[in-house]
């Protein structure tokens, strides 16, 4: 192992993912300075070599690779602010979760005091990270992201570098959770209608695997329809789509379940019909959500 492979790296935030990032640069044989605000989170990664700092500034000092994983954007501003004096000429890799526009103005704080920033996305569940199956995104300078990959690379799986806009690993990050929770919400809605109906979760599970498993392949070709702006109803339209999700809303209510997902949906999808796209493929929502957005 060569001695840019043993960067020294500090960690701040002793979270579930702070500890699985600061477990794997240990792992990596990086020396790995912690910290935590509230005192005793380090103790486990000490025992495992982790010198454990009492303060953010004291931690920050300790490396110049600092990697912050917090539970939001607030917590970030207060914990650099604390260790802004020793942080120009250092580098902060932020992966916290957050919106692309606190990304964009962190990246700005930073620039202005000196501070090398990355601004990165996790987009896997903490048990993957050190191994092959994590997914890590980033954002900002290129060369930046190069020199430290080599370090990053603890983290292991799929280390992706998505372009110099701070703000990109946080777009894909909330796209793409997107995805995830109203598919999620969707599925407990699944459940709780076919509950109401006296079918057992356990006897729907099988046919609800088969409707996901319809989506995946999908995907690409919706991508291809949304990019080239075209949305040809050749198997199913808007029309069809809307009276569909107006039979689950009837059904769902008559049981007395929340079906505001569902209504959401119903009404996106009137009005692209209302809009005049009733026989267009169920893509040309991307177009109506965008026309109609509100800034």
């Amino acid at each position: 192992m060569t001695d840019h492979s043993r960067t020294p790296v500090t960690v701040l935030g002793l979270g579930p993912m702070g500890q699985a990032l600061a477990a794997a640069f240990l792992a990596a044989e990086h020396p790995t300075t912690v910290w935590n605000r509230t005192p005793g989170k380090g103790d486990q990664l000490a025992a495992q070599g982790a010198t454990v700092a009492s303060t953010a500034a004291e931690a920050a000092a300790a490396s110049g690779l600092i990697v912050v994983c917090v539970l939001d954007y607030d917590a970030v501003e207060q914990i650099l602010a604390a260790a802004e004096p020793v942080l120009a000429g250092r580098t902060v890799v932020n992966l916290t979760a957050d919106s692309p526009d606190r990304a964009r103005q962190t990246a700005q704080w930073a620039a202005e005091r000196g501070i090398q920033y990355l601004d990165g996305a996790i987009m896997t569940p903490t048990e993957t990270i050190g191994g092959p199956e994590a997914v890590v995104l980033y954002s900002g300078p290129k060369d930046l992201y190069a020199g430290h990959a080599p370090a990053l690379a603890a983290l292991g799986g799929t280390q992706s570098h998505l372009g110099e806009d701070p703000g990109r690993a946080a777009a894909h990050d909330v796209a793409l959770l997107g995805i995830f929770w109203t598919a999620l919400t969707g599925i407990m809605h699944a459940f709780a209608l076919a509950k109401a109906e006296n079918i057992a979760a356990r006897d729907l599970a099988g046919f609800a695997r088969g409707i996901t498993d319809l989506l995946s392949p999908s995907i690409d070709g919706f991508a291809a329809n949304i990019d080239a702006g075209e949305h040809p109803g050749t198997t199913t339209n808007l029309l069809s789509a809307a009276a569909g999700i107006a039979h689950i809303v009837h059904a769902s209510e008559q049981h007395g379940i929340d079906a505001g997902l569902l209504r959401a949906a119903h009404a996106l999808t009137r009005q692209a019909i209302a809009d005049g796209h009733g026989t267009d493929e169920f893509t040309r929502l991307t177009d109506t959500l965008l026309r109609h957005a509100t800034r």
